[in-house]
């Protein structure tokens, strides 16, 4: 366990050896078909029923479509970085515990704190939009007056999403297993839906719609601007991050959206009962699928209708979705049968964005770097009180607070920990050579380098305010970390009494925190 203070590390063989800890063992139960059910169930989900539409109408035009290959081939060298790491440490916590083992406590500890807000973020924005296709649902079936929000004149509470985070939470805490059964089934249903809008909407194209395949960017005071405007856009000194080359590198960034959720793969590698080979296979094959679906679909909606349609200004001002081009057309029954899918499809988004927040807040928690309570698993091999906890929080954001600029949020933070694991991988081919790697990431250090410089790039298109609220984030976990994290460190704790590591198995000294 080399090094001190800040920058001590937590040695692979470490990290593994906790995974035998009778209080947090979790149970391995998983497949290589599991994890991809997983990686497809969160992927497929709030990117293409909604962003598709949006991104088309306010940024990129019929190049949506480019935006979404440009984002997929981000994902695509952060994954290969991603299967290596979680081929050569089977252990819950994903780019967490990867950085504790190659960059330290500290960075682990951002890096963990980033995932919170992005997994958490995310969770409770996905709750707010399914709750807004199931009150669209229950008017087909009641009549509009059928509403999933109660407003008390001091507050809003949305009922619609509180049912379906405390629903997901208790399947949760009973078991991953269940969880990946109910995934299965569902994820069934909404990619089913997927080719239904693939192959009706096929019918509806016009060749007129994709041209100009890049529309001319907006002069400085027409779009977004200032604040709102992309990073790259304003330091380059464009007038706008709408529409153009600008827009196509802006859009991009935002449709990263779309793919967040193979990494969520990762975070269930401890559960895997051969994760060296399973983690690879489930993190490719459900990029893969959603790859090609993505850019399938997005053809399809601006081939169907003029991308003007499409903006959140036309019509009644409100955010565009698939079911938008198909109205358009006057196909209101498909409309009706993707507003079903979408709910189906987000159902899963949130359950899979829920079980990434527990794993990794139960790798924190269970470092000593969060209460040592939130890491016991209860009798059926999960951390139950860290899924109530997380379950919890999520429920009061999307119950109470209303989603605004939350995908944007969400990206920054993963982008910053594809950074982070793609660095990973240089760092520990260096400092241990020797570690067997049942994946290896070819053509290293140029595969890694270039998913650093991606990730790196499409961060740059994101918005100004994006990353003030970002880094406000990452000072409040500073402060956390200096109060509380540092002081209660497992890793500190032992180093401080000889730098032994403790056996396999056995009560760490830490447990009564």
């Amino acid at each position: 366990m080399p090094g001190h203070g800040l920058w001590r590390t937590k040695s692979i063989e470490q990290s593994i050896a906790d995974t035998d800890e009778p209080e947090t063992k979790l149970r391995r139960n998983l497949s290589a078909w599991d994890l991809t059910v997983f990686g497809v169930a969160v992927v497929i989900g709030a990117g293409i029923f909604t962003l598709t539409a949006r991104t088309a109408g306010d940024y990129s035009g019929p190049s949506v479509s480019l935006a979404f290959v440009f984002a997929a081939i981000a994902c695509a060298l952060a994954a290969l970085c991603y299967a290596e790491f979680a081929s050569t440490v089977p252990v819950a916590g994903s780019a967490y515990t990867f950085s504790y083992a190659t960059f330290g406590e500290f960075m682990a500890w951002i890096i963990g704190w980033d995932l919170i807000l992005e997994l958490a973020v995310g969770a409770a924005a996905v709750s707010k939009g399914w709750s807004v296709y199931l009150e669209t649902v229950l008017g087909y079936l009641f009549g509009e007056g059928a509403k999933t929000s109660v407003d008390l004149g001091w507050v809003t509470i949305d009922w619609g999403a509180l049912v379906v985070v405390l629903v997901l939470a208790t399947l949760l805490t009973v078991g991953t297993k269940l969880s990946s059964r109910f995934s299965m089934v569902i994820t069934g249903i909404k990619v089913a839906v997927v080719l239904f809008v693939i192959i009706l909407g096929i019918f509806y194209v016009k060749g007129a719609n994709y041209t100009p395949f890049i529309p001319e960017g907006k002069s400085g005071d027409v779009g977004e601007s200032g604040v709102d405007q992309s990073l790259f856009s304003l330091v380059a000194g464009g007038g706008s991050s709408s529409f153009g080359v600008f827009g196509l590198l802006a859009g991009a960034s935002l449709v990263f959206f779309a793919f967040i959720g193979f990494d969520i793969v990762a975070t269930t590698a401890e559960e895997t009962r051969n994760p060296q080979k399973s983690v690879p296979r489930g993190i490719f094959g459900s990029l893969a699928i959603v790859t090609v679906l993505y850019v399938a679909v997005s053809l399809v909606v601006v081939g169907m209708v003029p991308y003007t349609e499409l903006a959140t200004s036309a019509g009644d001002g409100g955010h565009k979705t698939l079911a938008t081009a198909f109205a358009a057309n006057g196909v209101d029954w498909a409309a009706n049968v993707i507003s079903v899918g979408a709910l189906a499809g987000l159902t899963t988004v949130v359950m899979v964005l829920m079980l990434g927040q527990v794993r990794i807040i139960f790798a924190m928690s269970r470092d000593g770097l969060m209460p040592r309570g939130m890491a016991k698993t209860g009798e059926r091999g999960t951390p139950k009180r860290a899924t109530l906890i997380v379950g919890g929080l999520v429920a009061v954001a999307a119950t109470f607070f209303p989603a605004d600029k939350l995908e944007e949020m969400v990206n920054v933070g993963t982008l910053f920990a594809f950074v982070l694991v793609s660095a990973g991988v240089l760092v520990l081919r260096r400092t241990r050579p020797d570690l067997p790697r049942a994946f290896r990431v070819p053509g290293v250090p140029a595969i890694p380098v270039l998913a650093i410089l991606a990730c790196l790039w499409l961060m740059l298109n994101l918005t100004v305010l994006t990353w003030l609220r970002f880094l406000a984030w990452m000072v409040l976990g500073v402060v956390i970390y200096f109060g509380y994290s540092r002081r209660h460190s497992l890793l500190g704790k032992r180093i401080a009494a000889g730098g032994k590591p403790a056996p396999a198995g056995a009560k760490p000294a830490a447990s009564e925190d």
